[in-house]
């Protein structure tokens, strides 16, 4: 078991019109990661992960998996913890 870490993530390609925020929130939840998701105006998907690592890499997997989503580009930033956090939200 790792260490809990907080991780910003911002995702460029198609990743908006096709789940990706509930997708990522259904897996989050079942992953018991915390944190949020949000589309950004420039049509990427911001989100912050609060997790294991091996957590977040299950989850990118999964998302990279999708036959809609397709991301080219993620860029990721660790950021301090964000105690009491609870569950995951879509941010609309």
């Amino acid at each position: 078991m790792g260490e809990i870490i907080r991780v910003e993530f911002q995702f460029y390609g198609r990743v908006q019109g096709v789940g990706f925020r509930y997708k990522m929130s259904h897996l989050a939840r079942g992953h018991g990661v915390s944190g949020w998701v949000r589309n950004e105006y420039d049509g990427s998907v911001a989100a912050q992960l609060q997790g294991r690592e091996e957590q977040m890499k299950e989850i990118l997997y999964q998302l990279v998996q999708d036959r809609y989503i397709d991301i080219q580009e993620v860029r990721r930033k660790n950021i301090p913890l964000l105690d009491g956090e609870q569950g995951f939200q879509i941010c609309y």
